[in-house]
């Protein structure tokens, strides 16, 4: 039953709520609170503020003992941006929630700094390759042209100008003074521009007329015209130097061609047959250089090159076309031009004549001097090589290929000169040691000494593996000696002690793969020598006897082993087996007793 008021209120409207009643919260509602609840507001004291100072407590005569403007510390706290909340958290502790906090802040930051980044950094890398591309450096704009002078020839540079002081402090102000001229400098100037008359004395004391023999002022400037051409015709056009006798010029005067108007009409002439032969018949040759002959009558020997040149592509099998061409062709020319020929016509019986005129041109070509060696007899090519090496000293080759034509006595004195010119060249002192190898085997060793000697005084590095590979090339060639004496004198260059024993034994093997016997015997020599008492150095050089040696140079190895190494079983067994094998069983008998006499205690023996 529900329970009316006086006015028709409910009852409860009117009663005081119990405690902590919270209107709605059945049906999920929260208490909040009102203004109203708390009452009229008022502002906390600066005391009260967390983070803020304390205010100084006021003097005896009541003034705040503050700053002279009158601002207290409350007021003075104020920030512009955060207002009077500046800091309000400073007297607080960061604690790890803040640290972790910090942490996830930074790490969002990164994420969103990380998006986009590649093209963000390739966009950025194009405005800087567009900016440095519109504007260059000093250095990159010259640096195609500075490229190119690396195909510049020692000629070009040497017809570069010098440049000369144009910079402004070395010039001074020059002021232009005239002065009356005088008299006597206008009199000498109107003497030399009158004509004067030479009249001949022989008509006047006959009685004749007076009759003019010469004009002395025509002569005079006829005089210097002709001085004029002939010193332009006899300068190098190359270098510029003169290559005349200046003491004796005006004495020969007379042998100045001057092209008269007839020949110059002959010229012509015989310049549109030629042109018309060639351009009928291209194919022969008599034309080609008949025109190419023309123009250098007249003079023109870059039309004469330009002439040639065609016929040589027009005619490229005639022998005769590439011997015009090879005899007009500029020194800087001539090498390519006979290798042009040279592959056009490979079998010409020219081939000769053509690469001596090349040679005549370029004598310091060594192509052009080993080619024509080549071609040429024996007795030619020594002496060809004679002249070879006086144009091309520098050239090894060309020293030892005279050295095999020669005999011994001047083949030694011919090494002798190419030791003095190359003296940092080690195929010199192996070709001499190879030359005694012949007859005076005892100086072989000598010289390989001596030479090595030489090279270190020249401050060349002593390679042992290039020496090795001297020493398998004379093996090769025959020349055992030589190859001995290589080794002996190299096998332990740049070898350490602890090192040679595994390091010859690699050597050894190397060289049986290749085929290099003598050369595998002549490092076991020094080996045997340093390793006496080394059961397997012997062993390895007793099968290397055995498998490429005779029978008795293997048991003088083994005979020599046994008396280093007693102790060696197999040695003495294999000693045995050979003499055995031989058929001598005395001998057998006698090597098994001194064994046992050895090795008493052995089994086997």
């Amino acid at each position: 039953m529900v329970m009316l008021g006086s006015k028709g209120r409910l009852d409860f409207l009117n009663s005081k709520p119990p405690a902590n009643y919270i209107a709605g919260a059945g049906r999920g509602a929260s208490s909040f609170t009102t203004r109203s609840d708390i009452g009229r507001t008022r502002t906390a004291p600066p005391s009260t503020i967390i983070g803020l100072p304390r205010p100084k407590p006021r003097d005896d005569d009541g003034e705040d003992d503050n700053d002279d403007d009158g601002n207290n510390g409350y007021q003075q706290n104020f920030d512009h941006f955060e207002g009077n909340d500046a800091g309000l958290f400073v007297n607080l502790e960061y604690d790890d929630e803040d640290k972790e906090a910090d942490a996830v802040w930074e790490s969002i930051d990164k994420l969103m700094d990380s998006r986009r980044k590649s093209r963000r950094e390739a966009r950025l890398e194009e405005e800087i390759k567009n900016y440095r591309y519109k504007n260059p450096t000093i250095r990159e704009e010259f640096a195609d042209l500075k490229g190119k002078l690396s195909t510049v020839k020692a000629k070009e540079w040497e017809r570069i100008p010098e440049i000369g002081d144009y910079s402004r402090r070395n010039k001074r102000k020059r002021f232009d003074s005239f002065v009356p001229v005088p008299d006597s400098l206008l009199q000498k100037a109107r003497q030399e521009q009158q004509h004067v008359i030479a009249l001949d004395p022989s008509s006047r004391a006959a009685g004749g007329a007076e009759s003019v023999v010469t004009d002395l002022t025509a002569v005079g400037e006829g005089r210097g015209k002709i001085l004029t051409l002939k010193l332009d015709g006899i300068s190098d056009s190359v270098t510029g130097l003169t290559v005349f006798d200046p003491s004796g010029y005006l004495t020969r005067m007379n042998d100045l061609k001057i092209t008269t108007n007839s020949e110059l009409r002959d010229i012509l002439k015989a310049r549109k047959i030629v042109r018309a032969v060639t351009k009928n018949s291209p194919k022969k040759p008599l034309g080609w250089i008949q025109a190419a002959r023309l123009e250098e009558l007249a003079n023109e020997e870059a039309a004469a090159r330009k002439l040639i040149t065609k016929g040589c592509n027009m005619c490229p099998k005639n022998e005769d076309v590439w011997l015009e061409a090879c005899r007009l062709a500029r020194p800087d020319e001539a090498k390519s031009v006979v290798a042009k020929g040279v592959r056009q016509i490979p079998k010409s019986a020219n081939k000769i004549r053509a690469l001596r005129m090349a040679l005549d041109e370029i004598p310091d070509s060594v192509r052009l001097w080993k080619a024509l060696v080549e071609i040429s007899s024996e007795e030619e090519a020594r002496i060809l090589l004679h002249r070879a090496v006086e144009c091309c000293p520098l050239d090894v080759e060309l020293w030892l290929a005279l050295v095999r034509l020669e005999t011994y006595g001047v083949a030694r004195s011919v090494l002798n000169k190419a030791r003095k010119k190359l003296p940092k060249e080690r195929a010199i002192w192996i070709a001499a040691a190879k030359l005694e190898a012949n007859g005076n085997t005892s100086m072989v060793g000598k010289i390989i000494e001596r030479g090595i000697r030489a090279l270190q005084g020249e401050e060349v590095v002593i390679d042992r593996d290039t020496w090795m590979k001297e020493a398998e090339v004379a093996d090769r060639a025959g020349s055992v000696v030589t190859c001995v004496a290589i080794i002996t004198n190299t096998i332990e260059i740049g070898v350490d002690e602890e090192d040679k024993k595994r390091t010859w034994v690699a050597d050894v093997e190397e060289c049986k793969k290749r085929g290099s016997i003598e050369t595998a015997r002549a490092i076991f020599s020094p080996a045997c020598t340093v390793f006496l008492t080394k059961k397997n150095i012997w062993l390895k050089a007793a099968q290397l006897e055995k498998s490429y040696g005779c029978r008795e140079s293997l048991i003088a190895l083994l005979r020599k082993a046994v008396t280093y190494c007693p102790q060696a079983e197999v040695l003495w067994l294999m000693g045995a087996k050979e003499k055995w094998l031989a058929g001598d069983v005395p001998a057998t008998r006698d090597i098994l007793q001194e064994a046992y006499a050895a090795i008493p205690n052995s089994e086997e023996i």
